[in-house]
């Protein structure tokens, strides 16, 4: 008789079930009411995807910390109310306070700047919004500009500081919205992402640009520097230009990520959100 102890392997919970569990509801409840509320309208696949970006930045939907805003060329995209950002950035352990500031007289602002404070940086991040390249022509930017514009300058500079990538507030939820009603056309991404929805993943491509390029999955430091690159919306040319401006030390002679050595890759890492910032704003 052999004295080995058998191991019976444990099945992994589902995104929906690790949600139930982290908002105390049933999961069969929690589905059928987040399917008649927040996200009512979305798919099974969408409500999968909405769940799983809850799960990665610990929103609760049903406190409309995270709903689904519907597009107008079809489907939805997960929006995020200020109060779900500033819940983000309380979790981030190097988080060390915020400032925000918001210029101009009278009722009608100029501008806000968002700073915030990290313990492992000695220099803050600031990002500053302009009231005439935010507003909307909607009730509360009518009603409450220097709120709005307030909140606007709030996000950024989370967005920022933080990395958070995949999720929107409801004026570029409406944005995406009206590009994609448009059709316009897509650049060809770098890769196409094969992911689990268990892999907590926030940001998927689009699905019309898939067939066309070559899969993998982001198992290495070179990999999870490209699947950093395309969730960001940055091609991977113009990233590799930007890094070798900045940080020339990190990649000596190479040319394609790929090339480098993990170690160089762990340090773009660090250094991809200035750079994708400073690459989005030119």
């Amino acid at each position: 008789m052999s004295n080995e102890i058998a191991v019976i392997p444990q099945a992994k919970p589902s995104a929906l079930a690790v949600m139930a569990g982290r908002i105390n509801v049933e999961p069969t409840k929690l589905h059928s009411t987040l399917k008649n509320t927040v996200f009512k309208g979305a798919t099974d696949d969408e409500l999968l995807a909405l769940v799983v970006t809850a799960n990665t930045y610990e929103l609760n939907p049903l406190l409309k910390e995270l709903y689904a805003f519907p597009k107008k060329g079809g489907g939805i995209a997960p929006m995020v109310g200020v109060d779900g950002w500033i819940k983000i950035a309380n979790r981030q352990p190097n988080f060390d306070g915020m400032d925000v500031e918001v210029y101009g007289d009278g009722k009608t602002p100029t501008h806000a700047t968002g700073t915030i404070y990290l313990k492992d940086r000695s220099h803050p991040v600031r990002v500053t919004e302009y009231f005439e390249e935010c507003k909307r022509g909607t009730e509360p930017w009518n009603q409450m500009p220097r709120r709005m514009l307030r909140n606007k300058a709030i996000i950024q500079s989370i967005r920022l500081a933080f990395g958070v990538s995949g999720i929107h507030d409801e004026d570029e939820a409406r944005d995406i919205g009206g590009r994609q009603a448009q059709a316009p056309t897509y650049e060809k991404p770098v890769f196409k992402r094969v992911i689990d929805p268990e892999d907590n993943i926030p940001m998927l491509p689009d699905p019309r640009l898939l067939d066309a390029v070559p899969a993998f999955t982001p198992d290495t430091p070179q990999k999870q520097l490209q699947a950093a690159i395309a969730d960001a919306g940055v091609l991977e040319g113009a990233f590799i230009k930007q890094l070798k401006a900045i940080a020339p030390a990190l990649i000596g002679k190479a040319k394609l990520i790929t090339e480098l050595s993990d170690e160089a890759a762990e340090k773009a890492l660090a250094e991809i959100h200035s750079i994708i910032a400073e690459e989005v704003a030119e």
